[in-house]
């Protein structure tokens, strides 16, 4: 499974895609930052986030797009303009029907670290070593956009199992019932 992570900012928009499955050694695909002037206008600003988000789907090709669910901060200006520059990778995605799962900041560090509350030099320091690279990705953004495409493919894959599960245990069910 390919999977596109999205770490939201306007300033800068972590993006990073791995591969991989549960259980199974992981790889990087390609990670880097969208970034955008402070002072540009905001329409200008999610335009070019736009474009630089459809064009790592065009060259990614992702199975899923894993974005990091925007929670609730004490600067309304921040978390303001990281929903925006959400919702830009989630219309993204969906545009091309490809499923989109937000996970948020503690799943994602609990899910790479063990720990919830874990620092960003934590989280980068355990996607250079889950991924085997050289050096910690820069900046911070990158680094938690890989460990947002991590989590998903430890996770997703879970909860896409479950699912499954229980829609199979309820045609059962639904099946058994119209049986005499």
């Amino acid at each position: 499974m390919r999977v596109m992570g999205v770490d939201p900012g306007l300033t800068r928009c972590g993006l990073g895609a791995v591969e991989g499955r549960a259980g199974a050694p992981l790889s990087l695909v390609k990670v880097g930052v969208a970034r955008t002037p402070a002072g540009d206008d905001i329409g200008a600003r999610l335009v070019a986030i736009e474009a630089e988000i459809e064009r790592w789907l065009d060259e990614v090709r992702p199975d899923a797009v894993a974005v990091e669910r925007v929670f609730s901060q004490s600067n309304l200006r921040t978390v303001m303009g990281t929903a925006q520059a959400s919702a830009v990778a989630i219309v993204c995605a969906a545009r091309r029907g490809l499923p989109v799962a937000l996970h948020t900041p503690s799943e994602v560090k609990a899910s790479i670290t063990g720990y919830g509350n874990a620092d960003k030099a934590q989280v980068g320091a355990m996607v250079t070593r889950l991924l085997r690279l050289d050096a910690m990705p820069k900046p911070a953004d990158a680094a938690d956009a890989l460990a947002l495409a991590i989590c998903h493919i430890w996770r997703g894959g879970t909860q896409n199992r479950l699912a499954q599960a229980v829609a199979k245990a309820k045609a059962a069910a639904t099946a058994a019932k119209g049986t005499p």
